[in-house]
């Protein structure tokens, strides 16, 4: 088990906690973060883009001349994918790029980005985060009191709909909940801010 400071929203020392070392203590392994990292990006493509084909482009009904007697190349249309304007051959029509992985392998990528951020002393256990009413600047002096001056990620236990609308006008902050958390947020925030309440959840799903 390992232990670690937890501080309130003001940057002071309240208490400490111990962290399970088979969620937070494991060998990073590189290559599943990585297989997940590009994963979550290929999920998120809309796969929306299109071209048209000699078909689905407008014209080219007529045959340009007649087939032989003129000294050209025959040709059929004028929307053909040789011809200015004309239709794109292979060109990329909607698709979807989502595909999954193997649930034992989200879990060890999941345990590796947590053990690899506690690792780097990049993981900061807060008490709670409450606030009293939605204001940008309660989350920047937190933020600050904490030592969280780059890209930090917020998680919460359960939705805080104050946390969030705080939060989300403050360049590189985002804010989640444990059931939404993913290895990409994890490894592209320079500070992990965690409530203890995450904690304890986090650690029930993954152990």
């Amino acid at each position: 088990m390992s232990k670690i400071s937890v501080y309130d929203i003001k940057g002071n020392v309240v208490a400490d906690t111990e962290l399970n070392d088979a969620v937070w203590g494991i060998e990073p392994n590189v290559p599943v973060m990585h297989a997940m990292v590009v994963n979550y990006l290929a999920n998120r493509r809309q796969g929306t883009q299109s071209t048209l084909t000699r078909t689905e482009v407008s014209g080219g009904g007529r045959k340009p001349w007649r087939q032989k007697g003129t000294g050209h190349a025959r040709q059929g249309s004028i929307r053909a994918p040789q011809w200015v304007h004309g239709g794109i051959a292979l060109g990329p029509k909607p698709r979807s790029y989502r595909y999954t992985i193997n649930k034992k392998v989200k879990r060890l990528a999941m345990k590796s980005a947590l053990s690899s951020k506690l690792a780097d002393n990049s993981v900061v256990v807060v008490d709670s985060i409450e606030l009293e009413a939605i204001k940008t600047k309660s989350v920047v002096n937190m933020l600050s009191a904490l030592g969280a001056s780059g890209k930090a990620l917020i998680v919460m236990p359960s939705v805080d709909e104050k946390v969030i609308k705080s939060s989300r006008n403050i360049p590189g902050v985002k804010t989640t909940i444990v059931g939404s958390l993913n290895v990409y947020d994890i490894l592209n925030s320079d500070k992990l801010i965690v409530c203890k309440g995450a904690v304890e959840k986090i650690e029930e799903v993954y152990i």
